[in-house]
């Protein structure tokens, strides 16, 4: 499996990639999305980051083996009186970071709640990876990771424990979810050869380009 580098002079309004994939970041408010998301697309952390309102999103884009693939990441709020502006966005989603706090027990339970809100909004072959967020916060935690890793395998996923503060498998876990993606669509391909990836990345995206152009503020 080869690495992914970050192409640091992408553009959010460049048109050259091969492919796109439209990622979700969901979970209970407060167990870290926002943080998450900026540690991985800016490199920076923040503790003074309020609940996000609604849903935002950034582009980045990486390298899997000779293609060029542009990710679109949307973090969304994790209030109930946010759930249906929210779970608009999960179709036409390739993949789910589905986070919980592990030093919260809540957000932990939660996690088979935002399991069926995938299932019930987003298409069929949705990649997701479980991830139990604030791994720095050894002393607090609530959650150890047996039960995360049982979990995962029970709902038959993937499992990383991370860091937004200390920077732990934030790049590893979207980089392990794009490799995922990236098989199973090379999977597809083999299995339909009439299935042809285009340029404008033909169901891995629902959000015109227009739009992400307009409200990246990356």
């Amino acid at each position: 499996m080869s690495s992914m580098v970050s192409d640091q002079g992408a553009k959010s309004g460049d048109q050259n990639f091969d492919y796109m994939f439209k990622l979700l970041i969901i979970g209970n408010s407060s167990v870290g999305k926002t943080s998450f998301l900026f540690r991985y697309a800016d490199d920076s952390f923040t503790s003074a980051f309020v609940s996000t309102v609604g849903i935002d999103f950034k582009v980045k884009t990486v390298f899997r083996n000779d293609k060029r693939v542009k990710l679109q990441i949307w973090d969304t709020a994790g209030q109930e009186r946010y759930r249906t502006i929210t779970t608009a966005y999960y179709r036409g989603a390739m993949g789910f970071i589905l986070m919980y706090d592990i030093t919260n027990e809540d957000s932990f339970n939660a996690v088979q709640d935002w399991i069926t809100q995938i299932k019930n909004y987003s298409w069929d072959n949705a990649q997701i990876i479980l991830v139990g967020n604030k791994c720095d916060m050894e002393d607090e935690r609530a959650v150890v990771p047996d039960r995360g890793r049982q979990l995962a395998e029970s709902l038959n996923v993937e499992f990383f424990e991370t860091s937004a503060k200390d920077n732990i498998n934030v790049r590893e876990t979207f980089e392990r979810l794009v490799d995922i993606i990236c098989a199973k669509m090379s999977e597809s391909l083999d299995n339909d050869p009439s299935l042809t990836a285009n340029k404008q990345g033909t169901r891995l995206t629902e959000t015109p380009m227009q739009q992400a152009q307009n409200n990246c503020n990356c």
